[in-house]
């Protein structure tokens, strides 16, 4: 188990914006060696410029198997390892699933659900390589444990985020340290989307050092704020016969 991030690799993926670029700042601040990826450079070349020469952006489309094969090499050429591999991405548009616009429906699993299995591909092989046992955290969501009003393709694709590092937890025991993060509401692009009142909210730098913490920690996964979650959670655990009856009155 690392219990710092001194002198540690990790490969942010979605750095660019909300948790993604305030986890950046708080494990620079921590002594990390960062590998920054997202879409948007020129975003990435702002964040960089906060840090040091250390620092380096590996411009990425995770929907692109081959590209982020390449670019999971190209880090770990790069700085001589990987020790942490964080998976931020995502993509959100609130809509119900009787109204689903489809093309749009592709791009978010596209993005948050066949993208993080390309990282899996990419990243395991390599993690597994290494001497040292290194980490692969998931983000998930809170909207992953239940079937929530307007929450979908999103959540969907969340909920299957959360199946795939219960999996790897299980296949990956003694050899990778997996990690599951649940975020709450968290204050970002993504949620400035949502036209409800969303309880419990939070800033970004709130998210970033909850998520820092939880990653030294030997807990799999990694959920705040904890007042929200574990409301949701034992939503979670009630029979569907109640648990339904409460969701219809969200809508």
């Amino acid at each position: 188990m690392m219990t710092s991030y001194e002198n540690q690799v990790v490969w942010i993926i979605g750095a660019s914006s909300g948790i993604g670029a305030a986890l950046t700042r708080e494990l620079f601040k921590r002594g990390a060696l960062l590998a920054l990826s997202a879409r948007r450079k020129d975003d990435l070349d702002k964040l960089k410029l906060e840090l040091d020469d250390s620092s380096k952006v590996f411009v990425l489309d995770i929907t692109d198997p081959d590209t982020t094969l390449r670019t999971a090499h190209a880090i770990r050429a790069a700085f001589g390892r990987i020790d942490r591999i964080i998976f931020l991405a995502a993509a959100y548009v609130p809509m119900k699933t009787t109204e689903l616009d489809i093309a749009v429906t592709k791009g978010i699993v596209d993005t948050n659900l066949t993208g993080a299995f390309n990282v899996v591909h990419a990243a395991v092989p390599i993690l597994k390589s290494q001497p040292n046992k290194g980490q692969l955290a998931l983000c998930g969501s809170v909207a992953g444990y239940i079937g929530l009003p307007e929450g979908q393709p999103y959540s969907a694709t969340k909920a299957a985020l959360i199946n795939l590092a219960e999996s790897l937890h299980a296949e990956c025991r003694g050899l990778i340290d997996i990690k599951l993060i649940n975020p709450g509401f968290v204050s970002t692009p993504l949620t400035d989307k949502n036209r409800f009142e969303m309880p419990m909210i939070i800033t970004p730098e709130q998210a970033a050092s909850a998520i820092a913490d939880g990653l030294l920690s030997r807990s799999f996964e990694i959920h705040f704020p904890k007042k929200f979650t574990l409301l949701l959670k034992l939503l979670r655990l009630l029979p569907y016969s109640l648990s339904l009856r409460i969701t219809r009155k969200l809508v």
